[in-house]
């Protein structure tokens, strides 16, 4: 991740906030990710992770909805669009993975119909080219038989086939920022390692800005060039993977790393963060982990903001050059 505007990006989220018509569920989210890398969006459960990765193709649930910021690809300005225009950008510069392939696809249609509709609507493909391209793209994300695939619905695909077909419907196009949304997650490990290779793959041939979002860090360790940790819908901790995961900005992401542990690797039991994010996290005073923090004193109870950490890192804790945190220890 950079925030160094003299950096091309392909995907570049400015000041970005989210809510309802009553309440603030995202705040200040910036970032910027360059073709060819990804960035790995970090969090617990309800920390605004996926909404911040769903505002970027506009794709938010009813009643959410971006409240100020900017989202640019390249150099358009998504929050600007409407209508065909958006549809236009989504169908051709953002590709989208989503958590379960077999909601999100659509079970009237076959894989193959699904994908060539996609071409045909968005890239003018006649139908014999667009089915043509539709087989290619199913062999591309390692699914055998993929004319035999083509003619499949999704009910008749495994959990790991489904996926690879999402993927490949994500793909097809050859987006310029491909988003991620915990796409692992339902997944037994064996096909997780196989689908994390695909993403490393795909990215490689296609020269694609990602954004990963997951809750695993084991995940986020095999994935990420750089790595945004959120916590109650604010970016707490960022920078380059090796070193945030060497060396976190901010006690949060410390407590991450100590709770992505095996138990044993110390003797000690499975470590535990305390308590549970704010209800409420526009209404905190000053750090919105203070209540959870080993390290809180009266100076976080001031709002603080994200500030330059280390060589390239970004932390939101007002003590961070008082504290000595400590990274990951194993990888388990």
């Amino acid at each position: 991740m950079s925030l160094d505007a003299r950096t091309p990006s392909a995907l570049e989220v400015r000041d970005l906030s989210i809510g309802t018509a009553t309440r603030r569920l995202v705040e200040g989210v910036s970032f910027r990710v360059e073709p060819g890398r990804t960035l790995g969006l970090v969090g617990e459960s309800g920390s605004g992770k996926s909404l911040t990765c769903m505002a970027v193709p506009a794709l938010l649930p009813g009643g959410v909805q971006p409240l100020s910021g900017t989202i640019t690809i390249g150099d358009t300005d998504v929050t600007a669009l409407s209508g065909r225009a958006l549809e236009r950008v989504r169908g051709t510069d953002i590709g989208v993975v989503f958590q379960e392939p077999m909601s999100s696809l659509n079970p009237a249609f076959t894989i193959g119909d699904q994908l060539s509709a996609r071409l045909r609507r968005h890239h003018g493909l006649s139908k014999t080219d667009a089915e043509k391209r539709s087989v290619e793209a199913l062999a591309s994300v390692g699914i055998p038989r993929p004319d035999l695939r083509a003619r499949a619905y999704p009910f008749q695909l495994s959990g790991g086939m489904s996926q690879r077909a999402m993927i490949a419907m994500a793909v097809v196009g050859r987006p310029k920022v491909l988003l991620a949304d915990e796409p692992t997650t339902a997944l037994d490990v064996t096909v997780q390692a196989q689908v994390l290779e695909l993403f490393k793959q795909l990215q490689a041939e296609l020269d694609m800005a990602v954004v990963f979002v997951s809750h695993d860090l084991g995940v986020i360790r095999e994935v990420a060039d750089d790595i945004a940790v959120m916590y109650a819908g604010q970016i707490v901790d960022a920078g380059p993977a090796n070193q945030l995961l060497r060396s976190p900005g901010h006690p949060y992401t410390e407590g991450l790393l100590q709770a992505s542990q095996p138990r044993g690797i110390d003797g000690g039991p499975l470590y535990v963060i305390p308590g549970a994010p704010p209800a409420d996290p526009g209404a905190v005073d000053g750090c919105r982990f203070a209540d959870r923090c080993p390290y809180a004193a009266p100076v976080c109870r001031v709002e603080p903001g994200l500030r330059a950490v280390g060589p390239s890192g970004h932390s939101r804790c007002v003590r961070i050059d008082d504290l000595h945190l400590q990274g990951v220890v194993s990888h388990g």
